[in-house]
């Protein structure tokens, strides 16, 4: 049976190997051959000058995102709110240490990211991320490393590292942060003049230029603050995507829609082509998007509207493909799902219809209901004001202890031009965790279903603060208390909306502390047949089943917002993840009865403990038992 590794994956030599399926020639025992590299792409594209943006311990903060670590997430469901039904995540650690946690389980699935991270102010904590230093080195080099070793220094200007360490502390923790972004995804990030600079520079570098969107001003003060002669009044807000095709969602205008000049069973309406004009995009990288559409040239009303069918058949006849005017493939803008869901054989009440063409031929057109406006580059809207951060907090009863918030109605738009209803939001700067009741606010208003990771270090309360003196040991506590408060809140507001009961106004707390693992389970090599017969397990003493759990998650890459159930079958306890994603069992000396039981219900995955089985021959009788009942279902021990 395999044994999960319980370590993070290591990027570097990722990447390492992946040069080597392009060169096989230039990696040999892990180690490139740049000269051999050079030789085969050309020297002519290694430049001694080029124009390069660099800082002292770049190297390192490049190296730190593919290092690996042995880490994990321990489950708090004393802490979590609604534990068994809920989808989102708040996890408390270090977000550096935490993205590396998340880079199986959500490669590529997250479709939006809001950060705001440290201005670095110059009375802005930053996060010291060498890792490989003991208490005293750290001591000698920063001098603020404090005695229970929480890795935030303050970084002010004497600080011969000023902008250095802030560089450092951002790059490796984009890079994470790009690998989990969809194709399709887009992050945004709160700044200001301190770093605006330096982090549009390492943005260019993690994303590409080519995969800048644009720098938004916020008007964040209307009154202004003094600042070097000049009353300043805004911040700004980057946006990267990570494919230069990513789509925004646009804004909807308040008030009259004069635009919808049309009428049908519904109400007023205006149509728009759903072929994609983009020409960036196409069968060769939408492939999802290129398809038939069929329509009836006999149903024709007095609009000139045709119904349209996925299927071919004697009434929907002709077919219409994404080309444009020059016959060049294109897509459509939406999914088959999609298509069918919102068209109808009477056009009246479909929401997609075709129309011929004055040059002959049709086009597939979308009714649209409400006229929308794409996002201007300056927003000075009272509602996103700093202030009314603030303010919010203090509807919930929290504003005394939280300094800076981010209003509401930012991260709304944000989330709104970014995400769409079903995405996964993340937010590894979270904060008072403003994102969080955003996404929840926002699912409330348009029946949505997003989703939120929430990360956040938990820094200490001042002594003396009023968060202190009301209880609060660190930020997360704030945070995960506006979470509760502001999902009550939401539903009581909407609680005469249809749907508002289903709301998801709850998460799932994970702790990140090291491995369950002792040190044997790394090194067992290293030790011999007698020190082992003398250990008597390799997992700490202090670790639950729920910690076993969700490590194996973790290893397995699998998503930790699944529904979990657990029950006794001959006495011993069986923990099922989305219903057969994964079977574990930890107890000692686990049966053949429940072992059968478990082959039977053919999960995709099954893991036990190396103590669950009395000895060698009834560990290779339980891989017999899989083999025989279960052989697609893939068997763990740790």
């Amino acid at each position: 049976m395999d044994k999960p590794k319980f370590e993070t994956p290591n990027i570097t030599a990722k990447n390492v190997a992946k040069l080597a399926e392009i060169f096989p020639g230039v990696v040999s025992d892990g180690k490139v051959n740049f000269d051999l590299l050079r030789s085969l792409i050309g020297d002519e594209v290694f430049g001694d000058e080029a124009y390069e943006f660099t800082w002292v311990g770049k190297r390192d903060a490049i190296a730190e995102a593919g290092r690996p670590i042995r880490k994990t997430l321990r489950p708090c469901l004393e802490e979590s709110k609604n534990w068994d039904t809920t989808v989102n995540l708040y996890i408390e650690g270090d977000n550096l240490e935490a993205l590396k946690l998340l880079q199986e389980s959500y490669l590529g699935k997250v479709k939006m990211i809001y950060i705001d991270p440290p201005y670095n102010t110059g009375n802005d904590f930053v996060y010291r991320d060498n890792f490989a230093q003991d208490k005293d080195e750290y001591d000698e080099e920063a001098g603020v490393y404090d005695e229970d070793g929480d890795r935030l220094f303050r970084n002010t200007e004497s600080n011969g590292r000023y902008h250095s360490d802030w560089c450092s502390m951002m790059y490796p923790r984009l890079v994470l942060a790009r690998n989990l972004l969809s194709n399709d995804g887009i992050i945004f990030i709160s700044i200001d003049d301190n770093e605006v600079t330096q982090l549009r520079k390492i943005c260019d570098e993690v994303f590409g230029e080519d995969n800048f969107f644009s720098q938004v001003i916020i008007q964040s003060n209307k009154r202004g603050q003094t600042y070097k002669q000049i009353a300043k009044t805004h911040e700004y807000l980057l946006i990267y995507t990570k494919q230069s095709e990513s789509e925004f969602n646009e804004l909807e205008k308040n008030g009259d829609n004069d635009d919808l000049n049309m009428q049908d069973d519904i109400g007023r309406f205006n149509i728009r082509e759903l072929r994609n004009r983009n020409p960036k995009f196409g069968r060769h990288n939408r492939p999802n998007l290129f398809y038939s559409i069929f329509l009836n040239p006999n149903d024709v009303d007095e609009d000139g509207f045709m119904p349209v069918s996925l299927v071919k058949d004697n009434s929907f006849s002709v077919e219409v493909m994404p080309l444009n005017s020059a016959g060049q493939e294109s897509c459509w803008r939406w999914g088959k799902e999609k298509l069918v869901k919102n068209s109808k054989k009477n056009t009246k009440t479909s929401e997609v219809v075709a129309k011929a063409k004055g040059t002959g031929g049709y086009n597939i057109y979308e009714k649209y209901r409400k006229t929308t406006y794409k996002p201007k580059s300056i927003w000075s809207e009272t509602s996103i004001i700093n202030e009314k951060g603030t303010v919010e907090l203090g509807e919930l009863g929290l504003a005394s202890y939280f300094d800076f918030p981010k209003p509401i109605e930012l991260l709304k738009r944000a989330t709104f031009i970014g995400s769409n209803d079903n995405d996964i939001i993340l937010d590894f700067f979270s904060g008072s965790a403003t994102t969080a009741h955003a996404v929840m606010q926002l699912n409330a208003e348009d029946g949505g279903n997003r989703k939120y990771i929430m990360v956040q270090l938990p820094e200490p309360c001042p002594e003396g603060s009023e968060a202190a003196k009301a209880g609060y040991k660190n930020i997360c506590e704030i945070g995960k208390e506006r979470i509760r408060r502001a999902g009550e809140k939401i539903k009581a507001d909407n609680a005469d909306k249809e749907g508002i009961d289903d709301l998801d106004i709850g998460f799932r707390v994970l702790k990140l502390d090291d491995t369950n693992m002792k040190e044997v389970y790394y090194a067992a090599g290293e030790y011999t047949q007698d020190l082992l017969a003398l250990m008597e397990d390799n997992i700490k003493e202090d670790r639950t089943d729920m910690d076993l759990l969700y490590a194996c998650l973790l290893d397995w890459g699998l998503p930790l917002s699944m529904p979990h159930t657990q029950e006794k079958l001959d006495g011993f306890t069986v923990h099922t993840y989305n219903g057969g994603d994964l079977i574990a069992c930890f107890d000692k000396n686990v049966s053949d009865a429940v072992v059968r039981e478990i082959a039977r219900r053919q999960p995709l995955r099954a893991v036990f403990r190396d103590n669950s089985f009395a000895s060698s021959p009834a560990k290779i009788n339980v891989e017999e038992i899989f083999k025989l009942l279960a052989p697609k279902t893939s068997v763990r021990v740790i």
